[in-house]
């Protein structure tokens, strides 16, 4: 069988891992231009779409692999043992990061994490898409959006930090202390409840790569993807009128909208195939052979800075200080993140010279 080759789901996974590294490596969380933080809570900044395009892309990629998977000497056993074997292994390898360099005690390990959720998104994304026809797949998603909805409303106060459901089930499931504190108190972003909604994100993205290898990029099949976009976008900013667009609660319409947005990114880069653009367009595509490994390896980088010190000062500030004697607080912030994506890329360069290709 041979495999259909769509170049711009590559450069866009490339792209989608460089400015994850791009916004998780600025010189000081305290210089950063505004789109390249997270919105604090209700509404949506640029780097609030970099996480749903990635489950998005692993829904592309679960479309791919499902084909192989449905080869008639396969058992259904054995499909099932491999994805949960993947999932497992993902979500193995969330925690690892979390907790290295394993200077915490367990009883303050953080379980949940980015990782962990694209670990359980794609878990029952697969086994949906491997036994729901293309119709059923709506009607599920669509349940389980308005069912998220609707279990939210059992709080009190839904759509709070404190009082969200969200918060509420991961600390009578894993503990306050195994919870994420970056928000002042136990609040994971990637908590279990939320991590329903995302499922979603993995399902269109399976959808989107079925239309492009189905219509094999035609004008016909883009269109149809152009209206599915404009349709996830419209419906979400009218949804957010009664339920709030909110990444750290993952809701419904935040779903639809980075799902539209993510339609549409991917459209331009089609589009932008049979153009010049697309020679520079491709310094992505490395980042998208091995997107686990420079994913781990970059998040490993970083925590290594962090945790070794120059005097009383971390590897990490004293690099980005070094900067400051070049830029201003805030550029040599952005340049410090950009030289660790030119880096990484570089790594994802080699490994693409080489052939090397690492995942689970």
């Amino acid at each position: 069988m041979v495999k259909q080759r769509f170049p711009a789901l590559d450069i866009m996974r490339g792209l989608t891992l460089a400015l994850m590294i791009l916004v998780n490596n600025p010189g000081s969380w305290s210089h950063v231009y505004a789109p390249l933080l997270h919105a604090d809570w209700h509404g949506f900044t640029p780097t609030d779409f970099i996480f749903p395009f990635f489950l998005f892309m692993v829904g592309a990629a679960l479309f791919f692999s499902q084909r192989s998977l449905m080869q008639p000497h396969i058992t259904a056993g054995e499909r099932h043992k491999k994805i949960i074997k993947r999932g497992v292994l993902l979500f193995a390898v969330g925690v690892f990061l979390n907790v290295f360099p394993f200077l915490a005690p367990v009883s303050e390990w953080r379980i949940l994490g980015v990782l962990q959720r694209i670990a359980l998104a794609y878990m029952f994304a697969a086994f949906i898409v491997l036994y729901a026809g293309a119709k059923l797949r709506w009607v599920i998603s669509a349940c389980i959006l308005l069912g998220y909805w609707w279990l939210l409303q059992l709080s009190s106060q839904p759509y709070t930090l404190e009082h969200s459901l969200v918060r509420q089930i991961d600390i009578v499931v894993l503990g306050a202390n195994h919870l994420w504190q970056g928000k002042g108190m136990a609040f994971d972003p990637e908590g279990l409840l939320s991590t329903l909604p995302a499922i979603v994100n993995v399902i269109l993205g399976f959808e989107v790569a079925r239309v492009l290898s189905q219509g094999n990029s035609s004008s016909a099949a883009l269109m149809k993807l152009a209206a599915m976009s404009a349709l996830l976008i419209v419906a979400a900013l009218v949804w957010n009128q009664f339920f709030p667009i909110n990444k750290s609660l993952w809701t419904s319409p935040f779903v639809l909208l980075t799902s539209g947005v993510g339609i549409a990114v991917l459209l331009v880069l089609v589009l932008l195939e049979k153009t010049p653009v697309k020679s520079v367009l491709g310094f992505f595509t490395p980042f998208g052979k091995n997107p686990l490994f420079i994913y781990a390896l970059a998040f490993i980088w970083s925590t290594l800075l962090y945790t070794f010190h120059i005097g009383d000062q971390s590897y990490y500030g004293f690099f980005y200080q070094q900067l400051c004697r070049l830029f201003d607080a805030y550029n040599a912030s952005l340049v410090f993140a950009l030289i660790h994506v030119l880096m990484f890329w570089c790594v994802a360069k080699y490994m693409d010279k080489k052939n090397i290709v690492i995942s689970l």
